[in-house]
């Protein structure tokens, strides 16, 4: 099986499937896929709505290296931290908690 595309790889470190990228940016499914296996560049309408749900730069999007500053995770992950800082401190107080034990419990024993 041949590598997975660079875009294929940002979608999936991200933790999104291709209907939920599509659903994210107002495209098909089949634009997405098509994208990921032809190694099409998106229009450029669509670049800037994909980088910001995979959590990248429009640069990256397009095999650019990364900036040194880390851009906002994208995904999953991104939703819930954007809720998260919603909440009262008191509530994100307990949630980091709550992460800062299962981070805890996963890392290797040394």
């Amino acid at each position: 099986m041949a590598d997975k595309s660079p875009l294929r790889q940002l979608r999936e470190t991200a933790g999104l499937s291709v209907r939920e990228v599509a659903r994210q940016i107002g495209e098909s499914p089949t634009n997405v896929s098509y994208w990921e296996r032809s190694g099409q560049i998106p229009r450029s309408d669509a670049l800037a709505p994909l980088a910001k749900a995979l959590g990248v730069t429009v640069e990256e999007l397009l095999g650019e290296p990364k900036p040194r500053r880390a851009a906002i995770p994208g995904g999953r992950l991104g939703q819930a931290f954007a809720a998260v800082a919603q909440l009262p401190r008191r509530q994100q107080d307990q949630i980091v908690q709550v992460v800062n034990a299962l981070v805890a419990q996963a890392a290797p024993k040394s």
